[in-house]
């Protein structure tokens, strides 16, 4: 049932972009779902408060009073901020813009609701993006997109509405990053990585941080294993950062959206020039860089602290982004990232010698080799590295080749199913002695082509390339017993037959149509 109502909602939205670039149009439908749902949570709120307030069994029981106290009292925004309920301003409630839909100023009306929400609620400074009365849509095509969201209609239960909102929000930044294509991709990271990272890593409390958040999506999937696993919302304190304004906004609606509270640092800003938390030493760090940024180097960065395996090159940004993560990483704290294939073997501009460090260093835990095609946005292999100061196996690296276990969900998109994300997450909980109850894989084991664990003496035989292909061999092929010679011979006499036949049906071909009066 909600798979249908978010393609719907898609489909319509999609609809009523008309020409309008879908990176643009991506902020006005997402700003106008975080706005409805802040509204109905304001409301679903008051409508309880309303009911507690008259009940004499209630311990927020108001007393027999004139309905004009009452109505007086559900203005207090204590009530609302004590369960983490933004306060919705009159005019800036969702029926009041619904009401104004088709008038030529819903766009003014919108931008200022949401400077009336922003100026209520000092987590929200500076996040909301007040575009709408400047929006490139053709007459009316605002109004209708109001319309369709006011439909979006979820209950009265507050938990399961911000459950199906967020999904919503979710499917929506998928579809748009697919429909952007290219760009989609600096925003957003495929739910299937992002989930096969936090499996992997099983935040449970404490500090997690992403230093190119995008979107949040890391955040999120961690709060939803965190809950999966018996806790709570709130066990971890979200840190992240992102340097492109209209990503940091989308950031923090999508957390907002669930309730998560975050800091995201004072501004959008780079995160190797303008470091927004210095002193963070995080427990856990999930972050897809952007690949093999060839500008990121600044004057600034010369000797800079957090290169304490080497100087990365200044022509890509892959070592410097591994380093900045393990310098804000605490002494018991894993991270995983995610990068290009290259960075497992490049040896140019020293980040040859930078892994070899980092190897030798016991800091590198598990590397594994992505299926192709994961992504939106580029078609460049990818792998996923966990980094980790305390090592459960010291002096051994894991290596998992995933690259089979892709399955396609469309023509061009490839993902990893939960099957193949909990084999990968097993595997790597068994090799650290840290099996959960009800696990598939209860013990660890190499196996020829998927996983094999590997000392640092052979990894230096090998130029401390850190490729998993190279490592766990190629996958066992049933023998047949059947001699090659045999099996030759009888392909040959295959070919042989279907060639006889291909002759016999182009001479039929010939005949029928040089009966039609065609000549050859």
């Amino acid at each position: 049932m909600l798979d249908d109502i978010k393609k719907t909602l898609w489909a319509t939205a999609d609809k009523l972009r008309a020409n309008m670039d879908a990176a643009e149009y991506k902020h006005l439908v997402l700003g106008l779902i975080f706005l409805k749902y802040i509204s109905d949570t304001f409301a679903t709120r008051r409508t309880e408060l309303e009911q507690r307030l008259q009940d004499p069994d209630d311990e927020y029981f108001y007393g027999d009073v004139d309905p004009e106290d009452i109505a007086a009292e559900l203005e207090d925004r204590d009530y609302y901020r004590e369960v983490n309920v933004f306060w919705v301003p009159e005019g800036a409630r969702w029926e009041a813009l619904r009401a104004a839909a088709k008038s030529p100023e819903i766009g003014k009306r919108i931008d200022d609701a949401l400077a009336l929400i922003e100026g209520e609620n000092p987590k929200l400074k500076g996040i909301l993006d007040k575009r709408y009365a400047r929006a490139q849509l053709p007459d009316g095509k605002l109004g209708e997109l109001v319309d369709l969201i006011s439909t979006i209609g979820f209950g009265t239960d507050g938990a399961t509405a911000r459950d199906v909102l967020g999904q919503v929000y979710e499917y929506f930044l998928g579809q748009f990053a697919s429909a952007e294509g290219k760009k989609g991709g600096q925003f957003y990271t495929p739910a299937s990585i992002v989930k096969t990272l936090v499996a992997v890593l099983a935040p449970h409390d404490g500090k997690v941080y992403d230093p190119c958040c995008g979107s949040g999506g890391m955040f999120v999937q961690s709060e939803k294993f965190i809950e999966a696993h018996g806790g709570k919302l709130g066990d971890v304190s979200i840190y992240g950062q992102e340097s492109n304004p209209t990503t940091w906004r989308l950031a923090a609606m999508n957390l907002a959206i669930r309730g998560i509270d975050f800091n995201l640092g004072r501004e959008p800003a780079d995160t190797f020039v303008k470091n927004q938390h210095p002193d963070l030493r995080a427990d856990y760090i999930l972050a897809n860089p952007p690949f093999n940024v060839s500008d990121w180097w600044h004057g600034s960065l010369e000797g800079d602290p957090r290169w304490v395996y080497g100087d990365p090159p200044q022509g890509n940004a892959n070592y410097a982004w591994l380093q900045h993560m393990l310098h804000h990483l605490r002494p018991t704290g894993r991270a995983g990232i995610v990068l290009a294939n290259g960075s497992m073997s490049s040896s140019q501009n020293n980040e040859g010698q930078i892994r070899a460090a980092m190897v030798e260093a016991d800091v590198v835990e598990v590397m594994v080799a992505l299926p192709g095609q994961l992504f939106f946005n580029t078609q460049i292999p990818a792998c996923l590295w966990f980094l980790a100061k305390q090592k459960k196996r010291k002096g051994e690296v894991l290596f998992i080749d995933a690259r089979k276990l892709g399955r396609m969900i469309s023509r061009v998109q490839a993902e990893l199913d939960d099957d193949a994300i909990a084999r990968i997450a097993e595997t790597v909980a068994a090799w650290r002695g840290e099996v959960e109850a009800g696990a598939t894989i209860t013990s660890y084991d190499d196996a020829l082509g998927f996983c094999r664990s590997v000392p640092l003496a052979e990894i230096a035989q090998h130029g401390h390339v850190l490729t998993p292909g190279r490592y766990v061999g190629a996958e066992e092929v049933e023998d047949d017993d059947e001699a090659f010679a045999d099996k030759m011979q009888k392909l040959s006499e295959r070919l042989g037959e279907q060639m006889a036949k291909g002759a016999e049906l182009d001479a039929v071909i010939r005949q029928k149509l040089g009966g039609l009066g065609y000549e050859f």
